[in-house]
């Protein structure tokens, strides 16, 4: 069976843990868009892996694991995080493939992804500044974009990143005043990178449809979350792909038809991390609350996020523009200790009357912004639910919360997170599919 995970909110739902676990039943496990943007945790007993370019099912042995085009490579950040798990003694040597159309992000990106925000100001979009949206603009803009197939004519590159970095650093002296870089020093860089990932450097493409043509298990593993997509997604406030499940079919090749299942993952509540409309947000002891008790802060920056009750509406979005099969719904512990809990089952207008309720999320960020919350107000438990093992071990009042998420996004909840380990999941029987 191929099978593809995907965050149905605006990121961080915990992708990293269901992939793993998945991907004990797969034989190949790909990433197919975003960058070193993205984290991706897996915790197994006293080890937590922090992934970011790599698939969360690296820490599984035997797993083929693929990088494929539609993602960003930094080849610093990528390098970091194979030592990192060599020293875990995990080992990617025979098992790790990059894709050859893969582009690559270097320090010039960075730069400019830094001068932009700050030049920004008070509207800047809050990226990681791990110079993503830049790389992915040389992409578009065709001209000044360096592929991993570029590494194998090294001349050539020397050549090539000496002309993009006269035009990077024209324009950073033009536009904001800055410090050039310094093209030998990226060169002498990219020359080790060589080195380091050319074994790995295949057509991911034709990788992928021989394995699907030999029957293999395939699982594809999204970045960053559907309300983040460049085109789906509360623009301008998104990531720089096309992160939902509508970019796989783009980021690596394969068609959707390819996939025989769906999987979005959401938690029991919502966060998102940087600037945007968010319409449930609680910023308030509430909020504080969830953030405290569920650890929500950024994989890859550190930075608090901003925490509310569960949406229905936009989660039941991103299940509709992503043919999504069933739900994996996580972070159910972190609610446990409060007594009430409120649910968004619809949006209504600023200014429009108390009858005037709407059910589809406006990716629009000037129509979300008006829009108010219509709660569903239920009980909330105060009991651990850590070691519960089946939907029958959770409190009644756990079980009535998830039950009216199935209701109100209209596909299954298949999987239950009551905490951070590997094994501390439920899965409920195949008939809810």
């Amino acid at each position: 069976m191929n099978r593809c995970v995907v965050g149905l909110q605006w990121g961080d739902e915990g992708k990293g843990k269901v992939v793993d676990m998945l991907a004990a039943e797969s034989d190949i496990v790909v990433r197919y868009g975003g960058g070193a943007n993205a984290g991706h945790t897996v915790i197994v007993g006293d080890n937590k892996f922090a992934l970011h370019l790599l698939p969360s099912g690296s820490v599984r042995p035997g797993l083929a694991c693929v990088i494929t085009g539609g993602v960003v490579v930094d080849p610093e950040t990528l390098t970091a995080e194979i030592e990192r798990l060599r020293l875990q003694n995990i080992n990617l040597e025979d098992r790790l493939l990059i894709s050859e159309n893969a582009h690559v992000v270097l320090d010039y990106h960075k730069v400019e992804d830094r001068l932009r925000e700050k030049q920004l100001g008070k509207a800047k979009l809050g990226t990681t500044a791990r110079g993503i949206g830049p790389c992915y603009c040389d992409k578009v803009s065709r001209t000044h974009a360096v592929r991993m197939s570029d590494f194998r004519d090294l001349e050539s590159l020397r050549a090539m990143i000496e002309r993009i970095v006269d035009y990077k650093n024209k324009l950073f002296d033009a536009v904001y005043g800055a410090e050039p870089v310094d093209a030998g020093a990226i060169f002498k860089k990219c020359a080790a990178y060589a080195g380091t990932f050319l074994p790995f450097t295949v057509d991911t493409t034709e990788f992928l449809h021989r394995s699907i043509a030999a029957g293999k298990s395939i699982l594809f593993e999204g970045a960053q979350g559907t309300l983040l997509d460049l085109d789906h997604g509360t623009f301008p406030f998104v990531t720089s792909s096309n992160s939902s499940a509508l970019g796989l079919a783009a980021g690596c090749g394969v068609p959707a038809g390819a996939v025989d299942f769906f999987l979005g993952v959401a938690k029991a509540y919502t966060t998102r991390v940087g600037a945007g409309p968010f319409p449930t947000e609680q910023d308030n002891e509430i909020g504080r609350y969830i953030r405290e008790k569920g650890g929500e802060y950024g994989t890859t920056t550190g930075r608090p996020r901003r925490c509310g009750w569960f949406d229905a509406v936009a989660v039941k979005y991103s299940v509709t523009i992503g043919g999504i099969d069933a739900v994996a719904l996580l972070h159910l512990d972190t609610l446990a200790g409060l007594d009430e809990l409120n649910i968004c089952k619809a949006y209504r207008y600023a200014g429009a009357g108390r009858s005037s309720q709407s059910t589809f999320f406006p990716a629009n960020c000037a129509r979300l912004a008006a829009v108010e919350c219509v709660y569903e107000t239920v009980d909330g438990w105060r009991q651990d639910i850590s070691g519960a093992s089946s939907f029958e071990q959770l409190p009644a009042e756990a079980r009535r919360y998830v039950i009216r998420i199935e209701e109100l996004v209209g596909k299954p909840v298949m999987y239950i997170g009551t905490g951070p380990e590997r094994d501390q999941i439920i899965c409920r029987s195949a008939d809810r599919t």
